[in-house]
């Protein structure tokens, strides 16, 4: 049985997520950069869908009870990026465009730096960036 991780190890944890999000804060903007939650947005006014909109969200963390939600909007934008992501992502996304990690391992963590590099090439190609 999987014991329950504990407050301490879900803050390296998302500290650990932190770094590998971290990079790509230029052009890309926190909104909250804190001990428990950190989002990038592309502040730029753009049309999505038909819509225009002065910022479009890209990727963020947030500590939950028992994992860290990492939170991947390029998925909306293109749900066949999935085609991209490692089994290893991809058994931890929950609903549409949030992955629960209650661990980070290196195959891991080389599968979250392919999705944040092809949903920043997307948001790139779109002019979103």
């Amino acid at each position: 049985m999987r014991t329950m991780a504990s407050q301490a190890e879900l803050v390296r944890l998302f500290k650990r997520l932190k770094r590998l999000l971290k990079p790509y804060e230029k052009p890309l903007v926190p909104k909250f950069d804190l001990d428990s939650r950190y989002d990038l947005w592309s502040v730029k006014d753009v049309v999505v869908e038909g819509r225009k909109k002065k910022e479009v969200f890209f990727a963020g963390l947030i500590i939950q009870s028992s994992y860290v939600g990492f939170y991947f909007m390029p998925i909306y934008a293109d749900s066949s990026l999935t085609a991209f992501f490692r089994p290893e992502l991809l058994r931890l996304l929950k609903g549409k465009s949030c992955f629960h990690i209650k661990t980070l391992d290196s195959k891991l963590e080389k599968a979250i730096e392919l999705a944040l590099n092809k949903g920043y090439a997307l948001y790139k190609k779109r002019g979103w960036i």
